[in-house]
């Protein structure tokens, strides 16, 4: 929406731990159309959250502007995010997650981070996925604190 609404760079925009079968051939073939870079779960399993990372500011930040986070955490493995309605198996490890949170905190040109895509009321008992949730804003801080 971003890009429809409000006039984002396509170029600029990386989908990270994008899961094989989440998501229609429509929506896929549309931001693939725009230009913006989809990094696969595999691609992420295969080359580590730290490249990942590294490549992601590298386009995000290109202009030399300031890069907007924007981590859903439905991109997480069902049982680790169990209040967010896309999750699905096979998806990111908590620990995943907050490496993601505190590697892009870390970076200077990163202004703003947001958390999105949790349903607090379909939560677990245990309230894992708030607590995932909480421990990624807490890790941001932390990357926060390091620069």
């Amino acid at each position: 929406r971003l890009i429809e609404d409000f006039g984002v760079d396509p170029s600029r925009v990386v989908q990270i731990a994008i899961a094989d079968f989440a998501n229609s051939t429509e929506y896929l073939r549309r931001v693939r159309d725009w230009g913006v870079t989809v990094i696969t779960r595999d691609d992420v399993a295969r080359r580590g959250v730290d490249a990942v990372v590294h490549e992601a500011l590298a386009i995000a930040g290109a202009d030399g502007g300031p890069i907007h986070v924007d981590l859903d955490i439905d991109a997480c493995d069902r049982s680790v995010a169990p209040a967010c309605p896309a999750s699905i198996p096979g998806g990111l490890s908590a620990y995943e997650m907050r490496q993601f949170a505190r590697g892009f905190a870390r970076d200077d040109r990163v202004s703003t981070i947001d958390l999105a895509e949790v349903d607090a009321g379909a939560d677990t008992v245990d309230g894992r996925t708030i607590r995932l949730t909480a421990l990624c804003v807490l890790e941001a801080l932390a990357g926060l604190a390091v620069r």
